[in-house]
């Protein structure tokens, strides 16, 4: 492409060489800069871009966009000064694949629980209505049945217009992707055109990298106010947090709950561990997820439906047959009766959701049995909360280790350990080593007893010192219930 093609709809403040001039690629990553690259210098939350731009030009990149220009210029590179390499990023990557957001309908989903189970029962659900679709999400992205591993829950601006390319050259009509609150403030959704935008909810996390929860919202928020007035925005209206994400918006604004006067209204009926009986909008439909927190899910999944203009019989009959996402309330059973949930849950929030549905559904005087760890390197004040509310609702905890990353497990441990009342301390357990803390919980369960595995879910790593060791969590619940 020529750069002249490629800088359409960019905010230049001052240019530098020559507009004639071909760009074979584009990346923000000095490391893969081959010859007619165009290298944007970005700053990033752990370096500099800028710090590589001689990098680069040495490598041969033919382009460089920067905001600030360095001392000496190459006669070999045209310079393009602009105010924000990040956002100009996403507009480029954009240019670049050709726009592939305006040949298909995509929807962003945001939140802080939530995310990957609507957006995979909606990649499941249209799917199942006849259409070619993508997902782009935590735990995998997705072209019809080709899988893509995941590294982010948003990629990066380059990463995601090229994934949105190939799903448009591959005939997807739909995609449903998670939009982190990461990647609305590092501009990585930049020039995408959305379809419409889910709100789930939102709860106590990433404070360490927001700093404060007026900015989590605020970084949620944003995404509604950039959809425009052809987009439609969906909100939890049982969140306290459901109608800020509406105030600025241009798009059409929506609203579903259980509780609330809304657009999309639904109830529960019925609720066991092998599905539930919803009332959604007057039709009753039987679905094979659990909890009141997926009863919300599965109403903004219809709700989403709908203002998609599908028909609403084929989309109850649809949500009867479609399952959750992979590791969120997967449940594994023993030969002796013990019920194993394999859970994401990372957040207070989160644990408690998953810890009301099982004592909803629990019969008589089951025990429940919970294992939890915190991740490292993440959000240290949720640590002692994650811990008090699972002691409060179950019967006995194994606290234990989740990704360490490059923390001191031990240290996690002691941190969530703060969040225990002494009264409590003799139904608390700590086995530090996460395998052994699984296979404990199911030696101590009794048959018809309830184990909780929380934390990891999906993953199939456990990160140490920066290092990932395979680890799954239902892997382990399973080997250990067939040796029983």
């Amino acid at each position: 492409m020529k750069l002249k093609e490629l800088l359409h709809a960019i905010p230049v403040k001052q240019l530098e060489g020559s507009l004639d001039v071909d760009v074979l690629s584009i990346c923000f990553d000095s490391r893969r800069v081959e010859e007619s690259t165009l290298f944007v210098a970005v700053r990033g939350v752990h370096t500099d871009g800028h710090l590589f731009v001689a990098t680069a030009a040495e490598h041969g990149a033919s382009v460089i966009v920067l905001e600030e220009l360095p001392d000496e210029l190459s006669s070999e590179v045209t310079y393009i000064l602009v105010d924000d390499t990040s956002y100009v990023l996403g507009l480029l990557a954009t240019n670049f694949y050709g726009d592939p957001s305006k040949e298909l309908k995509l929807v962003g989903v945001t939140g802080t629980n939530g995310k990957t189970t609507i957006a995979t029962l909606l990649f499941n659900l249209f799917e199942n209505l006849g259409y070619h679709v993508g997902l782009i999400s935590t735990v995998e992205n997705k072209i019809g049945e080709r899988i893509i591993p995941s590294t982010h829950t948003t990629p990066d601006p380059i990463a995601l217009n090229a994934l949105l390319r190939d799903m448009v050259d591959d005939g997807c009509d739909y995609c449903f992707m998670e939009v982190s609150s990461h990647a609305v403030v590092q501009q990585r959704i930049a020039g995408l055109r959305f379809a419409g935008g889910i709100f789930t909810n939102i709860s106590h996390d990433h404070l360490d990298f927001h700093g404060t929860f007026d900015n989590y919202i605020k970084a949620k928020k944003k995404f509604f106010d950039d959809l425009d007035r052809y987009a439609f925005a969906l909100t939890n209206a049982d969140d306290r947090n459901g109608a800020v994400m509406l105030q600025n918006t241009f798009a059409h604004k929506k609203t579903y709950g259980l509780k609330s006067m809304c657009d999309f209204k639904a109830k529960v009926v019925e609720s066991h561990f092998d599905g539930m009986l919803l009332t959604i909008d007057g039709h009753d439909v039987w679905v094979k997820l659990v909890g009141g927190f997926n009863a919300y899910n599965l109403l903004a999944v219809y709700g989403a439906a709908i203002l998609l203009e599908q028909e609403t019989v084929k989309v109850l009959t649809a949500m009867s047959e479609i399952q959750g996402a992979e590791g969120r309330f997967e449940v594994v059973r023993s030969r002796n009766e013990i019920t194993g949930i394999v859970d994401y849950a990372h957040t207070p929030d989160a644990v408690e959701n998953v810890l009301s549905t099982i004592r909803e559904l629990r019969a008589g005087n089951q025990q429940i049995i919970t294992v939890l760890g915190c991740g490292g390197d993440r959000d240290k004040t949720k640590r002692p909360e994650m811990a008090a509310v699972a002691v409060r609702m179950s019967d006995r905890v194994i606290i234990t280790s989740d990704n360490p990353r490059t923390e001191d497990p031990l240290q996690i441990i002691r941190e969530m350990e703060a969040g225990v009342d002494a009264k409590d301390k003799k139904n608390v357990f700590t086995i530090a080593e996460r395998q052994e803390a699984i296979r404990a919980a199911c030696h101590l369960a009794q048959a018809g007893d309830i184990v909780l595995v929380a934390g990891k879910g999906h993953e199939k790593y456990q990160e140490i010192n920066g290092v990932r060791h395979h680890f799954d969590d239902k892997e382990i619940l399973e080997q250990t219930f067939n040796e029983q």
